[in-house]
C-alpha cells in the first residue's frame, strides 16, 4: 500500500470522527436546549407547542427569542406605599367581583399591567411585549394574566359578550339552573383567581426592595 493511499485513508477516518462528534454534538445540543427550555417554561412551554399547531420547533424558537429579548430584563423593588396601593385596590376589585364582575375584571387587568411595568417590564400600553416578558421570569402563572385580558377585552369590544361555554353535562344546561351570565361569571371568577397568582408574584412581600437598586434575572 503506497504512503499516499495511506495517508487519504487517515485523513479520510480523522473527517469521519470529527463529523460524528460534531452530529452527536449538535444533537446534545438541541435535545439539552429542549430541556432547558421545558424547564424554564414549565406549562407555557406547552401552550406555546399548541398555538403553533404542535410545530416544538417552531414553539422553541418563540421561546429562545422571548428569553433572547427579555432574560436579562432589570426587576425593579416596589416602594412599601406602592405596594400598599396596589394591594388595596386588588382587594376593591375582588370585593367589587360580587356586584359588578365585569368591572372588577377590568379593574384587575389593569391592576397587573401597571404592576407589571413598576417592577421594570415594558410598559402596559405594549401588552403582548409585556407579556412576552411576562412569561420568561413568571412562567407558571402568566396564564391568569393573559385570561383575564381576554375576557376585559371581549367585554369591552362587545358589551352583551358571554364567554363561550363547553357543552358538557352538568355546565351551563338549561336543566340544571345555570344561566348563560351565569356561566360567564364563572370563567370571570376563574380568571381573577389565576390572575391572583401573578399579582402576588408582583406586588407580594418579595417585591419590595431593601434599598438596593433592581437586579437581573436571568
Amino acid at each position: 500500500m503506497s504512503t499516499g493511499l495511506i495517508i487519504a485513508l487517515v485523513v479520510i477516518g480523522a473527517v469521519l470522527v470529527v463529523a460524528v462528534a460534531a452530529l452527536m454534538a449538535l444533537r446534545y445540543g438541541r435535545s439539552h436546549g429542549r430541556g432547558d427550555l421545558r424547564k424554564r417554561f414549565g406549562p407555557e412551554y406547552d401552550r406555546a407547542v399548541t398555538r403553533h399547531d404542535g410545530d416544538t420547533k417552531a414553539a422553541e424558537r418563540d421561546l429562545a427569542r422571548r428569553v433572547a429579548r427579555h432574560g436579562d430584563l432589570r426587576i425593579e423593588p416596589l416602594d412599601p406605599d406602592l405596594q400598599e396601593r396596589f394591594q388595596a385596590r386588588w382587594a376593591a376589585a375582588q370585593e367589587r367581583f360580587v356586584d359588578a364582575p365585569r368591572e372588577a375584571l377590568s379593574e384587575a387587568d389593569h391592576l397587573l399591567g401597571e404592576a407589571a411595568e413598576a417592577r421594570g417590564f415594558p410598559d402596559s400600553g405594549h401588552y403582548d411585549e409585556q407579556l412576552a416578558a411576562l412569561s420568561v421570569h413568571h412562567a407558571r402563572h402568566v396564564q391568569g394574566y393573559r385570561h383575564v385580558h381576554r375576557l376585559a377585552h371581549a367585554s369591552e369590544h362587545a358589551p352583551g359578550y358571554a364567554p363561550e361555554q363547553p357543552a358538557t353535562a352538568g355546565h351551563g344546561t338549561a336543566g340544571d339552573g345555570v344561566s348563560g351570565n351565569g356561566a360567564a361569571t364563572e370563567e370571570m371568577r376563574t380568571a381573577m383567581i389565576e390572575a391572583r397568582e401573578l399579582f402576588q408574584d408582583l406586588v407580594g412581600a418579595g417585591a419590595v426592595g431593601s434599598g438596593t437598586k433592581g437586579s437581573r434575572v436571568k
